[in-house]
């Protein structure tokens, strides 16, 4: 070997090893092997005994890794040969009978696939117990008034519970994706071998049944090709942490001194190396943060797929390091949201003082003029003059005398003044809107369809 060679072999050796993150997929590579094994068996592809030795030995492979007495050697390349190569030491010839059957391509994609239906059940797990504490917190608010922002600026009085609820619906939002997303991962592609199928009479549904696989894949070129799949987990879990991240950011400004709106559990902030008053809601902060990474998991996956020919190609080996981070960081994610939120106060006497701020009336105004034969338009302009006068004469468009409303339209009347934070937010009783006759439909809903997500997960 020329010196050129032999320093490049030492150098880039391990370009091309990936044991050392795909050995996370051991317990469904073993799992999948398992049921393959007496597949070939039941088919009379393999004899009884060998399939026995075969299970009998990956079920100590599997102990063994479990136990952490397993040695993982790069010199296999990757897990599938690591355990194919410890195998062979336990139980001899037969094991070179496993893989009878199938290629490393489909055997990587069955294992792939169910790593990402554990991980899609997880994080339903995770999200309806999220949801639940929101559920409970709203229940506790329903009668907590404060203001809703568009702009960051204060827009109209809602009911906290109301509040609560929307995230409620993101995250419901999120759990039907990635339970449509898991109709799609739930296909076999064992069976497909490298990629043209095998010349074995497998029972390639009986392996999907035991499995807990729903179909098997029609097409054994796209079949070893195919990572739509964990595309859909990743672009589902993009969308997921984007909700958790509004979430945070809110927790975020709520906790600041300029809101005060909610004081965050003392476990769930850190303090400040110089400043020895400082709470910071570090746990949040870092929710946020972690949205940039999830988001490039999945634009790392699509760039790596937009020009592949069929079929399988070394590129997609690059599959799984973003898939398993982005598992892992939403996960605690999601659990961090929902263990911070438990711990949490809201401060709801600041939350009412600030949404008594006469100015978020002024759309009642309107629809006061409305209700009384004003086009819509007419009235809005009327209220927006009444509004900067109050803020010439520097009070609040409530404390308004009635000979000053009465000169910008003849339709005021004493009854104006009946207009209040909390009457205003009881007249939006139209279904989704922050009255408390919707509110109280809404968590009761939202209760039910927690209960039959339960049942289906």
């Amino acid at each position: 070997m020329s010196e050129y060679k032999t320093h490049h072999y030492q150098n880039f050796s391990d370009y091309t090893v990936s044991v050392s993150f795909d050995w996370k997929l051991y317990a469904y590579d073993i799992q999948a092997s398992i049921a393959h094994a007496k597949m070939l068996s039941n088919q009379n592809i393999i004899t009884h005994d060998d399939s026995a030795a075969i299970v009998s030995g990956l079920e100590l492979i599997e102990q063994e890794i479990n136990e952490g007495k397993f040695v993982w050697q790069a010199k296999y390349e990757d897990l599938h040969m690591n355990i194919e190569a410890r195998l062979y030491e336990l139980i001899g010839d037969p094991a070179a009978k496993l893989h009878t059957g199938r290629s490393r391509n489909d055997q990587v994609a069955t294992a792939t696939r169910l790593y990402v239906r554990d991980a899609i059940d997880s994080l339903l797990s995770c999200i309806n117990e999220l949801q639940t504490t929101l559920v409970d917190l709203a229940s506790n608010h329903t009668g907590t008034l404060l203001p809703g922002y568009t702009h960051l600026q204060r827009a109209q009085p809602v009911f906290l519970a109301h509040h609560l609820l929307a995230y409620f619906e993101m995250l419901d939002r999120d759990a039907s994706r990635f339970k449509d997303a898991r109709k799609r991962v739930n296909v076999l592609p064992l069976g497909s071998g490298a990629l043209a199928g095998v010349p074995y009479p497998l029972n390639r549904k009986w392996v999907a049944k035991e499995l807990g696989f729903d179909e098997i894949t029609a097409n054994s070129m796209d079949a070893v090709a195919d990572r739509d799949y964990i595309v859909e987990f990743l672009a589902s879990a993009s969308l997921c942490i984007m909700h958790l991240s509004r979430l945070a950011e809110e927790i975020i400004l709520w906790s600041s001194s300029e809101f005060n709106f909610l004081q965050i559990g003392s476990q769930w902030t850190t303090g400040s190396s110089i400043m020895p008053q400082k709470r910071n809601p570090d746990y949040a902060e870092i929710t946020r943060g972690k949205t940039g990474r999830i988001y490039g998991n999945l634009i790392a996956l699509l760039t790596t797929l937009k020009g592949l020919p069929l079929t399988y190609n070394r590129d997609l080996q690059e599959d799984k390091q973003g898939l398993f981070d982005t598992h892992t960081t939403l996960l605690a994610a999601c659990e961090v949201m929902n263990g911070m939120l438990k711990d949490s106060q809201f401060n709801t006497n600041r939350m009412q003082s600030a949404a008594e701020d006469s100015s978020l009336l002024a759309t009642d105004f309107a629809d006061y003029l409305v209700a009384k034969g004003l086009p819509f338009r007419e009235a809005h302009s009327i209220v927006s003059n009444l509004c900067d006068l109050a803020a010439v004469e520097k009070i609040s468009i409530i404390n308004l005398p009635l000979d000053t409303l009465l000169e910008f339209s003849n339709l005021f009347s004493e009854d104006i003044y009946e207009i209040t934070p909390f009457a205003s937010a009881s007249s939006r009783d139209l279904t989704g809107g922050t009255s408390p006759n919707q509110v109280l439909k809404a968590i009761a809903d939202a209760k039910k369809r927690l209960g039959v997500n339960n049942e289906l997960h």
